[in-house]
């Protein structure tokens, strides 16, 4: 394994006489024979690749100044070989125009024809047109009359004076040529025609010649404006593209953009015509000797390298391995200081001491790091050729010893974690790894209290609830778990309180989830106080909590107190958002065993139990046998419900005999002339099995799950519907009014459902009034008022049902477009003999008025209620003091009366 410490020598020097000692020992290394020769080899190396590379750079200067004075030579030549084309062409067209101007454009072309001065005709095709673009004469005859008005070079001619040629682009695919033309006056000045000469494209490169322009060199005219009118690179003619015109007589090496091959390209511009010549060589076939002949040079320089590499290697191969043993101990030592002074770890090297009989008795401190100096507190002078047991005697108490030992004994390295107390008042936890070394043992210790720290905060967020702090649902049920099997060990009982909070979503909807969030925080702490120290409070989720209390005797009554304590906690008024808000609680009981053997009964049996204390609020309530076959029973009727609203609904199914939905109408009366001025539509449930439903038993099924939203839907059409069948009978005006939920209050599609019942059943929207409860509007103040207003410009007219029982403020309520405030039947039950009824209904009434509202009153039942109301000045009323909810068709005979 090698020693264990790094040499002494080393540790002793100051910093600048080790830095010279450095310098010493890399200059003598350089002297060896093994580096001296393969230095000496590079130079060598060095001096051969540069005379290659010279030789190489000096023939590609050639050649590419060889192949730049070609291009000139090629382009001087093309540009002659042009000049001399387009001044025919420009002959022809000079001809044209006087031959026009002599003869007249019909007969220009035959005078001409005879004297011999057409050009041929497998070329050039020569025309004359008139002032409206129409082809008068043409050789070879092509269709007289034919119509070229609309044509570039026509257009150009016509909208300019000047005797100037225009030289077009290359027209047509299938018969390629590039126009000529001069411009034809009469004897005014004006404008009279065009002479025009059409090139095939081929003819400007018809030079082209292999042998000096190679099989990818590049001949070709283009326009000034870039566009090419005839290009050939090798065999390929081609036309149209769009290429960078360099300077004027240079010679550019750059990538063409005609077909992408690197050339030596120049341009020479054409005289009168404003065209250009273009000629290109490409590089590859330019540079084609010169890239053989740089081959032949580097592989030439690369076989002498080779060779003297073969050399230098096998010389300097004896003299590295000589030199590496010397090295390796060396190196080992330096890597070592290195490492153990850069690590974090602490590192002991520590010489093992046998007693007499040959068995580990203790061990000697060779060296250490700095961190083992921060670890331990002592200085590295201090611990040096000491013996462990001296410097840490508690360590021989902790099995530390029992490993060291083992260790140097077997050779099998061993690490164990351990809690180490550093002094009274701070513990670190450790982290030890002994590994055997010749002659003894280092051990490596690691401070792992962060690790440890992050896994305990790690494991508590696992098993907590972020927002609150208390244990979550997978902690609570392995406490549950624990506790049922403590019960059944011990003979115990374990009770399970299952919370809801009352009132919870009125808060957080209407004064926002932060409020909510603080709620939650203040109700967990006072719950907390409330309980023994072994029992559990955890949130379950949302706002249900749970509390588990092990260690029970089985007897409900003693557990009373304790659950009425916290009912009183939550009760208690908080302050949150500077509000002052009250909630309260339903929680749900069980007891183990009696309740349940396990913990998912337990919990199911307490939700059924939370679920009935719900129909009380406020109110805590022990688990019973029925309460499930409750649960059965809503679902049973909420699967009812949704078959009972498709028979209404769907267009599919809908049969009004099969529709087992029913609305009754009661009337609302004038207090004042007695008059029925409207009805309320209420709905009614006539189930096959179960007879009539009362709506307590379903508008709360429906509402939990969605459903009164397409129920309300039919309650709207069908109301609105039987409310223009009784306009159209005769019947005096009547308003109807409908109760909107606060599902439906909040439906996107609110306005449009309403919108269509009024234009499905051609119901006046005057005729129709929506009657929502005052928490419905409370949840988004906002909003509700935006949707309010929008129902108010839509005709239709509103009113708060259950005046007085939500938290609408007077601020709130004055921003309300409503024209009817509904005072609870709550208020109206005991008006004729509670001083509190009466003052909160004088006060609606005296609001109302205030308010420019009228107020009505909802289940007056005896006529000391309507005497209080009438002699209060209340608007109107509904109960069963004039009517019960009646069939539609009983409406006729109650506005008889």
């Amino acid at each position: 394994m090698g020693s264990l410490s790094p040499p002494s020598s080393l540790a002793s020097v100051p910093p600048p006489d080790r830095r010279r000692a450095a310098v010493a020992r890399w200059l003598g290394r350089g002297l060896e024979t093994h580096v001296a020769l393969p230095l000496f080899a590079l130079l060598l190396m060095a001096l051969l690749w540069g005379g290659a590379l010279h030789m190489i750079g000096a023939e590609e200067r050639s050649a590419d100044a060889a192949a730049r004075t070609a291009t000139r030579e090629l382009v001087d030549t093309y540009e002659a070989q042009m000049a001399r084309s387009l001044s025919a062409i420009d002959q022809t067209l000079r001809v044209l125009q006087y031959a026009v101007e002599m003869n007249g454009s019909g007969a220009a072309l035959d005078m001409l024809a005879a004297k011999g001065l057409l050009p041929p005709g497998l070329v050039f095709q020569v025309a004359i047109i008139d002032a409206d673009g129409r082809v008068l004469a043409s050789n070879p005859r092509a269709r007289r009359g034919a119509d070229v008005s609309r044509s570039t070079w026509f257009t150009w001619q016509r909208s300019h004076a000047s005797d100037i040629p225009f030289v077009s682009e290359t027209i047509d695919r299938h018969e390629p040529h590039v126009v000529f033309t001069r411009r034809i006056n009469d004897a005014d000045g004006h404008f009279a025609g065009v002479a025009s000469v059409a090139v095939d494209p081929a003819y400007f490169t018809s030079s082209y010649e292999r042998a000096r322009l190679g099989a990818r060199g590049l001949l070709g005219v283009a326009g000034t404006d870039g566009v090419v009118r005839a290009a050939r690179t090798g065999e390929a003619l081609s036309w149209g593209q769009r290429i960078t015109l360099g300077k004027a007589d240079s010679v550019a090496l750059h990538a063409s953009a005609i077909d992408g091959e690197l050339r030596y390209a120049s341009a020479r511009p054409l005289g009168a015509f404003p065209l250009v010549a273009v000629v290109g060589l490409s590089e590859s076939e330019q540079m084609a000797a010169s890239r053989d002949r740089r081959r032949a040079w580097l592989l030439g320089a690369g076989a002498g390298s080779a060779l003297l590499l073969l050399v230098v290697g096998l010389v300097s191969a004896w003299s590295w391995q000589l030199a590496k043993a010397r090295r390796r101990e060396r190196r080992a030592h330096e890597t070592y200081a290195a490492a153990s002074e850069a690590s974090l770890d602490a590192f002991f090297v520590l010489r093992t001491v046998y007693d007499v009989a040959g068995h580990v008795a203790d061990f000697v401190v060779d060296t250490t790091n700095t961190r083992a100096e921060q670890l331990t507190g002592l200085a590295k002078t201090r611990m040096q050729g000491r013996r462990l047991s001296a410097l840490l005697p508690p360590a021989f108490g902790r099995d530390i010893f029992k490993d060291m030992a083992a260790v140097a004994s077997d050779g099998v390295a061993r690490e164990a974690e351990w809690l180490a107390r550093m002094d009274a008042a701070h513990e670190r936890w450790l982290h030890r790894q002994v590994v055997p070394v010749e002659g003894g043992v280092v051990a490596i210790v690691r401070d792992i209290t962060e690790r440890k720290q992050s896994e305990q905060r790690i494991r508590h967020l696992a098993h907590h609830d972020d927002l609150t702090g208390l244990p979550n649902r997978s902690l609570l049920r392995d406490r549950l778990g624990q506790a049922i099997r403590d019960a059944e060990r011990k003979g115990n009982a374990v009770g399970l309180a299952f919370i809801d909070l009352d009132g919870f979503k009125l808060v957080n909807d209407g004064l926002g989830h932060n409020a909510g969030d603080e709620l939650l925080k203040v109700v967990g702490e006072r719950m907390g106080r409330c309980l023994r120290r072994n029992d559990t409070l955890a949130r379950f989720g949302g706002d249900e909590f749970v509390i588990l209390l092990p260690d029970l005797s089985g007897d409900p009554a003693a557990i009373t107190p304790l659950l009425d304590k916290v009912r009183q906690a939550v009760t208690e008024p908080v302050e949150v958002e500077g509000q002052e808000v009250q909630v309260s609680c339903s929680m749900g009981v069980v007891l183990y065993p009696r309740d349940g053997q396990d913990a998912n009964t337990l919990m199911m049996n307490a939700d059924a139990a939370m679920y009935r204390a719900k129909e009380n609020k406020d109110s805590f309530q022990f688990y019973a046998s029925e309460m499930n076959a409750s649960i059965e029973e809503k679902l049973v009727l909420l699967e009812g419900l949704r078959g009972a609203l498709e028979a209404c609904v769907d267009p599919a199914r809908q049969d009004p005999a099969a529709c087992q939905f029913q609305l009754l109408y009661q009337p609302k009366v004038d207090l004042r002339s007695g008059r029925v001025f409207g009805v309320e539509a209420l709905i009614r449930w006539q189930h096959p099995e179960q007879g009539l439903i009362s709506p307590l038993r379903f508008i709360g099924l429906a509402e939990e799950s969605g459903l009164v939203v397409p129920l309300g839907d039919w309650v709207l059409r069908t109301a609105c519907a039987q409310a223009q069948a009784w306009h159209a009978a005769g019947l005096p005006p009547l308003t109807v009014s409908v109760n909107v939920s606060a599902r439906q209050f909040e439906d996107k599609r609110l306005l449009e459902r309403v919108a269509g019942a009024l234009r499905d059943s051609g119901l006046a929207p005057a005729a129709l009034e929506l009657e929502v409860t005052e928490s419905a509007i409370m949840r988004d103040l906002a909003r509700s008022v935006e949707t309010m207003r929008e129902l108010e410009a839509m005709g239709v007219s509103l009113s708060i049902d259950d005046f007085g029982t939500g938290y609408s403020s007077l601020s709130a309520l004055k921003s309300f477009p409503i024209s009817r405030l509904k005072i609870d039947k709550s208020f109206v039950r005991d008006l004729a003999h509670n001083p509190d009824d009466q003052a909160i209904a004088m006060a609606v009434i005296s609001l109302g008025h205030k308010l420019d509202l009228r107020v009505i009153a909802e289940g007056v039942e005896t006529e000391q209620q309507r005497d209080f109301l009438r002699a209060n000045d209340c608007d109107e009323m509904q109960g069963y003091l004039f009517s019960r909810p009646v069939p539609p068709g009983q409406i006729a005979a109650l506005l008889a009366v």
